[in-house]
């Protein structure tokens, strides 16, 4: 009887060579992360110096005799006496008023534009009437359209209806839709099996129906995505609550950092202050952005858009 010895190898893993074109890709990766986030530290290497050391130290790259009373000033926690001894504003910035104003313009804008979108994109879908492609093509043209071209007809409007200086004057233009919205929606609602639709009108069920008790829970991935993306955007939004708003009883957050800058002693502006409050204005939508971030990624690259 023959014994026969096996002899096992081991496989070793093989280690995965650096190519020099994966090296150069991560290095013009990395070099792009680093100019993304080098803003980012200079705000909060200035948000945390003395307003009055910035000006002899101007190009250190560590906080300038720390301290935080650009975020004390920034949130009106700091006295006129407090903050002109620190080089900073003798005025305060109403800042939880106008957080406030900007809570309220940007939900209004993003749940009134969800719904009305939605119901727009949904029509151009699933629903069969005479010339809806024309429509719908004439109606996306509007993306071509820039912004600053609809400022002063928008504006007339909104002194027309005696809503300026109001926080529903400053919501109105993009409250009901935009063209970009409903292109989003309507990608997502003709991906979705007709059969799904047919089922429910089986059962009896209407088009409005079908809309709000199948179709709009089906896509809430894209109605949470373009919620994110509208809510930053009306956040972020400048120049027309600039043009529309005078008074702290409508002036959003972004408005009033141009505010609080001219509000500056002698001595200079207030550069610590401001990059206090712009870096406690930016935070929220930073963190409301990473929250979401892969699901908005997940939701575009499945609505096909490109």
């Amino acid at each position: 009887m023959t014994a026969v010895t096996a002899t096992t190898t081991k496989v070793r893993p093989q280690r995965r060579r650096l190519s020099p074109g994966k090296v150069l890709a991560w290095t013009v990766m990395a070099a792009m992360v680093l100019i993304t986030l080098l803003p980012f530290y200079w705000i909060l290497r200035t948000a945390l110096s003395s307003n009055t050391a910035l000006a002899a130290h101007p190009g250190d790259v560590l906080p300038v005799d720390p301290t935080t009373g650009g975020f004390e000033r920034a949130l009106g926690l700091q006295s006129t006496e407090e903050a002109i001894a620190q080089g900073g504003s003798g005025g305060g910035l109403k800042f939880w008023r106008y957080l406030l104003n900007s809570v309220i313009v940007s939900t209004l804008i993003t749940v009134c534009q969800i719904l009305f979108s939605a119901m727009a994109a949904y029509a151009f879908a699933r629903l069969r009437w005479r010339g809806r492609d024309k429509v719908f093509g004439l109606f996306l043209a509007g993306l071509m359209v820039p912004t600053i071209f609809t400022l002063l007809p928008n504006f007339v409007l909104i002194k027309q209806l005696g809503l300026v200086d109001s926080l529903l004057g400053i919501s109105l233009p993009t409250m009901f839709m935009t063209p970009f919205a409903v292109f989003f929606m309507r990608q997502f609602f003709m991906n979705v099996p007709r059969e799904v639709e047919e089922a429910a009108l089986l059962d009896g069920a209407g088009k409005i129906r079908i809309f709000f008790r199948v179709m709009l829970p089906m896509a809430s991935s894209p109605v949470l995505t373009l919620g994110v993306l509208t809510y930053i955007t009306s956040w972020n939004d400048y120049f027309w609550p600039l043009m529309v708003s005078y008074s702290d009883s409508s002036r959003v957050l972004t408005v009033a950092l141009a505010i609080f800058r001219a509000q500056t002693p002698q001595t200079g502006y207030d550069w610590s202050g401001l990059m206090a409050a712009t870096l406690i204005a930016a935070l929220p939508m930073l963190v409301l952005f990473g929250f979401f971030a892969r699901r908005i990624v997940s939701t575009i690259s499945f609505t096909g858009i490109k």
